[in-house]
């Protein structure tokens, strides 16, 4: 069983081989998560991969053109003044 120290500025260090099973690696985040059910904290990576973000906007009806993108940021610049 992997264990770490507190130390007096309330940092700890992940042992590596945990560190490997979570698949974490330098500047990744992690959650504490209270399990409720148990009373136990979990540690999990707060890192997801960009394929997990699929679908969460949806396509546009109809592509825009960069002439339709140029007019209304025409139309846009010149109504702000």
């Amino acid at each position: 069983m992997a264990s770490a120290t507190l130390t007096s500025k309330g940092q700890i260090t992940i042992p590596a081989d945990v560190r490997t099973h979570l698949g974490l690696s330098t500047g990744d985040r992690v959650e504490f998560i209270l399990n409720e059910a148990t009373g136990h904290y979990e540690v999990v990576p707060a890192t997801c991969s960009v394929t997990s973000l699929k679908g969460i906007v949806r396509k546009p009806r109809k592509a825009v053109t960069i002439e339709e993108m140029n007019e209304v940021i025409a139309r846009q610049g010149s109504a702000s003044r």
